[in-house]
Formats: C-alpha cells, sequence, structure tokens
C-alpha cells in the first residue's frame, strides 16, 4: 500500500474544499465540492459557502437559494438539513432513497402502511406543486388529500405532538416533491423542487451511491467504509459491499488502510499554511477523519462535544483544528473571540485579523477581535 503523509492530506482537503486557493466562481461549486453545506443552523451554513467564494457575502448565498434557486435547502447526509446544487438532486435523492432505514420503529399508533406513507408523499408533491406552505397549511393540505388518518396528533414533539403524516416528510425530501422554502416570519415553510429545478427522477440507487462516494472520497478521502458510513449515518456493513463494489484504491494513512477513487491519487507537494475560522457545522471539520488528527492534542476535548464534530466554530491552523471560537453579532457590530489551544506566531495572528475583517464583510459588519477563553458551551 502507498502510505501518505497527514500534511499532503490535508493540503489536497483544504484545496478541494476551497479553503486554500479558492477557485470556486459559484455557490453551487462551492456546495457541490463540500457535497453539501450543513444548515440546519441556516446562518452558519451561508458563511460556511461565503467564505469559499472570493469577495462573497451571506446575501449572495441567499440569492442563489431563493431568487437564481442554484441551492435548494432539503434533507441530506445523515438526515439533517444541508444545502445542495439544485441541479445535484437527482443524485441525492436516488442516493439517500437507497440507503437501508436505520432508527427504531414507529409506534404502533403512530404507524403508516406502506400504501399510506405512499399516498402521503404524493399528496406533500402535489399540495406543495403550486405554492410554499407552511406546517399546518401542508396538514390542511395532506388530510384533505388523504384522510383524517393522516392528521391525528401522534407524534411526540417538544411540548405536544404532530400530526402522523408528518413522519414522512424526509421520505418526501428523498423522493424529490419536498425541499425547504424561505420562513415566512418564524415560520417554516415547504416547497417541491420540481417548481424551479429542471424535471427530474431520483436516479438509479445503484449509481447514485457510487457517484456519492467517489464524491465524498475526491473532497475527503483517504477515508473508511466506516468513516463514510457515519458521515450518511448509515450501517457500516452496508458501505462495506459499497466499497468492494467501486474498484477503489487502497492507501495507508496514519498506519492504517483507507481508500481512494481510482486514479484520483494526486496530493500536493506543498503543505497549507495558514488561518482560517470556520462556523458550526462546517462540512470540513464534521467530515473529515482520522478525529484524532483533524482534532490533535486538546482539541480532540475542546472542540468536540462528545465526540461529535460542528458543535463548536473551529480556528484551524494548516488545516487542523487549533482553538474555537464565538460570535455575537449587534446590529452592525460583530464580536469575536477566538481561544487557540496553542500561542500562535506573530504572522499567525495576523492572519487571524484578516480572517475577522473576512467574516465582517460576510456579515456585514465591522468586527472586533479578542484572545480569550470561550465560556459559551456547544451548540446542541
Amino acid at each position: 500500500m502507498n502510505s501518505l503523509s497527514w500534511p499532503a492530506v490535508v493540503a489536497r482537503r483544504m484545496r478541494r474544499h476551497h479553503l486554500h486557493a479558492s477557485t470556486a466562481t459559484s455557490a453551487a461549486d462551492v456546495v457541490r465540492a463540500m457535497c453539501g453545506a450543513h444548515a440546519q443552523v441556516l446562518s452558519a451554513g451561508e458563511v460556511s459557502v461565503a467564505l469559499r467564494l472570493a469577495k462573497a457575502t451571506r446575501a449572495e448565498v441567499q440569492r442563489a437559494l431563493w431568487e437564481e434557486r442554484s441551492l435548494v435547502k432539503t434533507f441530506g447526509p445523515r438526515g439533517t438539513v444541508h444545502l445542495l446544487p439544485t441541479e445535484d438532486l437527482p443524485l441525492w435523492t436516488g442516493a439517500l432513497s437507497a440507503l437501508p432505514r436505520s432508527g427504531a420503529l414507529a409506534t404502533p399508533e403512530m404507524r403508516m402502511t406502506a400504501e399510506q406513507t405512499a399516498e402521503v408523499v404524493e399528496a406533500i408533491g402535489g399540495a406543495l406543486s403550486d405554492t410554499d406552505l407552511t406546517a399546518d397549511e401542508l396538514t390542511d393540505e395532506v388530510v384533505a388529500r388523504t384522510g383524517a388518518w393522516a392528521g391525528e396528533p401522534v407524534m411526540p414533539a417538544f411540548q405536544g405532538y404532530w400530526p402522523r403524516w408528518r413522519q414522512a416528510i424526509p421520505l418526501a425530501a428523498s423522493a424529490g416533491v419536498l425541499c425547504y422554502g424561505p420562513n415566512r416570519g418564524r415560520k417554516t415553510t415547504y416547497a417541491n423542487p420540481h417548481r424551479f429545478a429542471p424535471p427530474f427522477e431520483p436516479q438509479n440507487g445503484e449509481e447514485a451511491l457510487s457517484e456519492l462516494l467517489r464524491r465524498y472520497l475526491h473532497s475527503y478521502g483517504p477515508a473508511t467504509p466506516q468513516q463514510f458510513a457515519k458521515w450518511l449515518s448509515t450501517s457500516p456493513a452496508f458501505i462495506t459491499k459499497l466499497f468492494q463494489q467501486n474498484g477503489l484504491e487502497q492507501v495507508e494513512l496514519d498506519g492504517g488502510p483507507a481508500w481512494l477513487a481510482e486514479g484520483d491519487t494526486d496530493f500536493p507537494d506543498e503543505p497549507v499554511r495558514g488561518v482560517r475560522l470556520l462556523p458550526y457545522f462546517d462540512a470540513y471539520a464534521v467530515g473529515s477523519h482520522p478525529r484524532e488528527l483533524v482534532f490533535p492534542g486538546e482539541a480532540s476535548t475542546r472542540a468536540l462535544a462528545g465526540g461529535q464534530a460542528g458543535n463548536y466554530p473551529v480556528l484551524l491552523v494548516d488545516g487542523v483544528v487549533a482553538g474555537v471560537w464565538h460570535q455575537r453579532l449587534s446590529g452592525r457590530k460583530l464580536q469575536l473571540t477566538v481561544e487557540p489551544l496553542r500561542r500562535l506566531k506573530p504572522a499567525q495572528l495576523r492572519a487571524l485579523d484578516d480572517e475577522a475583517e473576512r467574516l465582517g464583510a460576510i456579515l456585514g459588519a465591522r468586527p472586533t477581535l479578542t484572545i480569550d477563553k470561550i465560556t459559551v458551551g456547544p451548540h446542541a
């Protein structure tokens, strides 16, 4: 097996994530390179994309999402909300639909038959075919198109219960008939992507998963089946078979085997140098492994939450996690506090000032930077 150096792996990932010498020209290019931008916290997802595009701001990402529609907000890997390129919806819907089901079965009073589930998914797509709807509005439409059983409040949620049909929302997204629309005040809305995407059907599942694996290895490789399964939140045994079926190239990293897509084995000769500030749930931090190398030393406890990446915004130094940070935005004032886990050199401190200015430009605010201990806990 060809043995790879960790600095070469970091340099390749940073370049391919457009975090070093970016060549991206659009928000869709960036999101494709990241294999999706986590958007459970949409503002953080907008920052993730903008910081990879020269002189871009959150407003430009919002235009790509809500006006140009080159991005779509929907369910992505791990069943969490992501920004995805709209033209890649056939790939994503095909791949996610092909994953084995996981998680506990619904309780008997919650369950729907396969026929009822299919009926609900069809009703969701039809209800959203002309307009965006809030959850309550969509409930009325789904019940009208199916029956009162779909609206029965049987799903425990927060302080009450949601109607039965809502358990089919992720399935409707995987079928390609549901995504998120722009918020209406404080209320979430849903849309049907067929209103603004070219006509599409989910791609063949086996082909789509193979292509998604190739893209993941392009951006995050080398990687193991266990790491790809964790990224997707699916069965490692299922993914191991996928690796075996795709003619991957085996290499050695950190004393163990890992895999690359066939023919995609080029690595930079020079390591990356520099400082970056990545927001909550940035794809680079969440998807990169081995964790002990991406989050070395004290970073493994300070910048991870129970081993989970993304719950803290992270400071990267030369492509690895070397601290955490926090922002407080008030009007046009941005207070940034950074907690490095080791002493920064003068050149790194100057680079950190540049990063603070860049974040200020993305957010349309005047930044003030402080080096200090972060007392705010992890994001849930």
